[in-house]
């Protein structure tokens, strides 16, 4: 099966074409094109994301990143088999627009087409060549080893831990209360006047830190990581960083504070994402641990979530860094779960006429 994914939850207009094969029991995927036109020149300036700004760019782009992918992967539209797109969560005037799109190709070519939950993408982001740090030798990555899964999301927009018992099958276990780790990132970057995205910008300038060139000690909290819950919150952490930084300046240049804060903010949201993600894994005995979302590029979290998670014998399993941000191929992944019968929420469209009329935008989308 060939599909084209489409993705414009937020602020990357992205397609894809990947052969999708193997059914639900050995599913295997080849990633034909992966396209993606970033907006992050037009947001910077802002420090986040402007809705419309993003919404006007995707205009722009949609149909020459679709043009661009079926362009690099030697196929045309009379060779697709299904079309996926991101239906939501998301910005609303961003999912508009590539639904839209996507629903217009559908009609035009008479294609069966899927909208894809963004987090049920991020999670299938898990089956395309992954990286697989794995405590137990000659693991197999199969159906019967994967479930049930507990998996960490984390990205601008979203901090959960999912148990996933099976293709479609979600139970969300914990989430954040206020900020996802992702936007704490953004914004405590912006509070130190980093660049965005926060996360890329922090963890570099948390690269220069040094004890020996920044003697006073930083200890930012990490709001409930010991709660007896799964749920996350990363405001006070916020919080937090904006007065500790505010005295500190008083007596010291920004220059050397922020190395020294940077890297205390990163080790703050990375010991909760990972405590959190420990004390769901024995409570639950998953056979498997993964990471999705934007965040699960983070050096440290990968490097740190390895190394804990290993002592548990759990097997872990971690997207490569093209895939970890957003970006359509996931997408089309999760469309071809959806085809096959893997979906939580879809119907079987491929026995359907004239689907582009079903597949409507939700911002709000529930996993």
């Amino acid at each position: 099966m060939f599909i084209l994914g489409i993705e414009t939850s937020c602020d990357d207009t992205a397609a894809a074409v990947i052969e999708a094969k193997g059914g639900s029991k050995n599913p295997s995927f080849s990633v034909l094109a992966n396209v993606s036109y970033s907006q992050v020149a037009i947001h910077k300036k802002y420090g986040g994301i402007v809705p419309n700004l993003a919404s006007r760019a995707h205009l722009q782009k949609i149909f020459p990143t679709i043009k661009g992918a079926l362009s690099a992967a030697k196929t045309k539209l009379d060779d697709i088999d299904l079309i996926a797109v991101t239906r939501g969560p998301g910005l609303m005037p961003s999912l508009l627009i590539g639904v839209n799109a996507a629903r217009a190709l559908a009609y035009k070519f008479r294609k069966p087409i899927f909208g894809v939950n963004h987090i049920e993408g991020h999670i299938y982001s898990n089956w395309l060549k992954p990286i697989r740090e794995f405590s137990i030798l000659n693991f197999q990555f199969s159906k019967k080893n994967l479930f049930p899964a507990l998996i960490l999301v984390v990205s601008g927009g979203h901090t959960e831990l999912i148990l996933m018992r099976d293709y479609g099958k979600y139970k969300i276990i914990g989430q954040t209360l206020d900020d996802a780790a992702g936007e704490c990132f953004d914004k405590t970057a912006r509070l130190l006047g980093l660049g965005f995205p926060g996360g890329p910008h922090i963890a570099a300038e948390a690269a220069k830190f040094s004890i020996s060139n920044f003697q006073f000690p930083i200890k930012l909290p990490r709001p409930m990581i010991n709660s007896k819950d799964y749920n996350f919150s990363f405001s006070g952490l916020k919080t937090a960083v904006l007065y500790s930084y505010n005295d500190l300046i008083r007596k010291y240049s920004p220059k050397e504070i922020r190395p020294a804060m940077a890297a205390e903010i990163q080790n703050a949201i990375v010991d909760v994402l990972i405590t959190k993600t420990i004390k769901a894994a024995k409570d639950l005995n998953p056979k498997t641990v993964m990471i999705a979302g934007g965040v699960s590029a983070n050096k440290m979290l990968r490097e740190k979530m390895t190394e804990k998670i290993g002592l548990y014998n759990i097997p872990l399993i971690i997207p490569e860094l093209i895939y970890s941000t957003d970006n359509a191929a996931m997408i089309a992944a999760a469309g071809y779960f959806s085809a096959i019968g893997g979906s939580a929420y879809g119907e079987d469209y491929l026995k359907k006429k004239e689907t582009w009329k079903k597949i409507e935008a939700d911002a709000n989308l529930n996993l």
